[in-house]
This record gives C-alpha cells, sequence and structure tokens, in this order.
C-alpha cells in the first residue's frame, strides 16, 4: 500500500500534469494569481501553497463544463478557503503565530533617510501584510480581493454570505486601517513615538498612558519556552505591560516586517527577545514577543553592533 501523501510536501504534490488538458492548462495559468491572492490573505507562503493545491484538488472533482467563468471560479474558492483558515486561526490564536513566525523578517532601524526608495519600498510590502493581520476576516477578504485583485464586491458578498452594501462597508473599513501604512511609507516617525510612548508609559507604570497608545482591540502574543499566551483587549494588554518593557530595556530598534520593533541580546551575543508593534491611526493593534530560544532560532536575527 502507498504512504499518504502529505499536503505540505511540495515534492508530493498533485499537481495537473496533463500539458493538452485544457482545464489543467487554464489553472497553471492561473497558479502565480492564485498563490498570490491566498498569500495575501493569509501572510504565510506555505498556506498559500496549500490552498491553492486544495483549489486544485476541488476543480480536478468538478465538471469543469458547468463552470462559465473558471478564472473567476478558482478566485471564489481559493478566497473560500483562505476565509476559513484566517477563521480557524481568530478561534485558535496561537496556530496562526505559530504558522508565520519563522517568516518574520527583523532588521536593525537605522532610520533610512526619505529618498532611500528601495529601503522603504521593502518595508511598506512587509508593512502592509502585517496591517493585513489586524484585520477581521471579513474585512481581509473584501480588502484584497477587491482592492489588490479588482474582484466585484457582488462576488465578494457571496464567498461571505453578505449583501453587497454589507461588503462595501466591510472593504471601506479595512482600507481606512491600511491606507495609513501607505500614508506612512514605511515606519515613520509617528510609529516611533507611539511604540516608544508605549514603552515609557509601560516602564513607570503608567496605565492611563498605556490606554491612549493601545488600541481597545490590541493583542498581545507572547512566546514563551512553555507555549503561546495571547491577551486580548487594551485592559489586559496594559496590565501586563511591564512584561513587553523589562524585554526592551537593554535592546536596541529595529524592523519586524518593515514595522517598529526592538531586540535585545544576551552577554554572549545570542538572541534575548523580540518585540513586534503594529501601528494604525496612532495606535498599536498588534504586539508580538518572542522570548522562546527555540523559535528565536528559527528566525533570521541580526547580530548585535
Amino acid at each position: 500500500m502507498d504512504s499518504p501523501v502529505d499536503p505540505r510536501d511540495p515534492v508530493d504534490r498533485i499537481d495537473p500534469v496533463d500539458p493538452v488538458d485544457p482545464v489543467a492548462e487554464t489553472f497553471e495559468a492561473q497558479r502565480e494569481r492564485l498563490r498570490a491572492v491566498a498569500h495575501r490573505m493569509l501572510g504565510s507562503h506555505a498556506d498559500a501553497e496549500d490552498v491553492v493545491q486544495e483549489a486544485w484538488l476541488r476543480l480536478s472533482r468538478q465538471d469543469a463544463a458547468t463552470i462559465h467563468n473558471l478564472a473567476g471560479w478558482l478566485t471564489t474558492v481559493v478566497g473560500r478557503i483562505s476565509l476559513d483558515v484566517l477563521r480557524s486561526r481568530q478561534a485558535r490564536p496561537e496556530a496562526s503565530y505559530d504558522d508565520g513566525l519563522s517568516e518574520l523578517v527583523v532588521t536593525l532601524d537605522d532610520g533610512p533617510a526619505p529618498e532611500d526608495d528601495a529601503v522603504l519600498a521593502d518595508s511598506v510590502g512587509l508593512a502592509l501584510l502585517v496591517v493585513l493581520e489586524s484585520l477581521r476576516p471579513s474585512e481581509r477578504l473584501a480588502f484584497v480581493l477587491h482592492d489588490l485583485f479588482a474582484v466585484p464586491f457582488d462576488e465578494i458578498g457571496q464567498i461571505l454570505g453578505r449583501s453587497t452594501a454589507a461588503t462595501k462597508m466591510l472593504a471601506s473599513r479595512a482600507r481606512r486601517k491600511v491606507q495609513t501604512v501607505e500614508r506612512s511609507n514605511g515606519v515613520g516617525r509617528e510609529q516611533r513615538e507611539v511604540v516608544q510612548a508605549f514603552l515609557t508609559a509601560a516602564r513607570h507604570g503608567d496605565f492611563e498612558g498605556l490606554l491612549r497608545v493601545l488600541d481597545p482591540e490590541v493583542k498581545l502574543t507572547v512566546d514563551t519556552p512553555s507555549g503561546v499566551v495571547v491577551a486580548l483587549g487594551a485592559t489586559k494588554v496594559a496590565a501586563g505591560a511591564r512584561l513587553s518593557a523589562s524585554a526592551a530595556t537593554q535592546g536596541r530598534t529595529v524592523l519586524v516586517n518593515g514595522l517598529p520593533g526592538v531586540m535585545s541580546w544576551h552577554e554572549d551575543g545570542t538572541p534575548l527577545s523580540v518585540l513586534a508593534f503594529t501601528v494604525v491611526d496612532g495606535r498599536i493593534t498588534d504586539i508580538t514577543v518572542v522570548i522562546d530560544p527555540a523559535k528565536l532560532a528559527l528566525m533570521d536575527l541580526p547580530d548585535p553592533r
């Protein structure tokens, strides 16, 4: 008996192989676009590959003659699968964090000059992915499919089970959050100031000061050697903010996926902690703290200087 196929093993993926099969040819022509849709939705290359693979498997079980617009059908299927993954992550916050951890990009923040277009462009792309993580699944789907891939609102509404008008409102709400990143063109002075205000308030035990810079629905994720701990809401995060402050006391500023962060090292130069902050509309919406040595070892981290 053949061994079962591991869907995450790229060697064993079930891909269309018949070069004369018009359905397979159409799918292959759409593969890169579908992968881009899934990656923008999920922020993980591995998860995006899995979603595209699942879309192919579903297509292979369909009578292609009944599909009038194959490209649109595939986009809808990828959107629905991605939405299921996002909702699953929301129910189990630690799952999405673990899946995306190795994709965090950490670089020293030397405050690049505004004319450094290449650095800023990379920062904006990474920052957008992080800000998308702060959106609710339905908001993220509406924004990504409409604003990034020009899918009509009525088709997105069918995926979400909502009216066209409601879908437009979801996309508009998501757009307002994302526009902050586009306006700032990467990590700007305001974002740095918000993070610094948070750290200062945490060090001084200024609870009211913390609430002023925290979004009411802020999410704090702390990866420790004993597991992932998640706190939701400004009150809970403010109450536990001393952990973030103590971890950052002797660190230096870094960029984590293009957004402001702090990293610290042990005396022997090994990584001690990484903090990452997502700032939207002048408030912190997400804080990630990594203090698990095993997880830090998975990341490509800069050396202390």
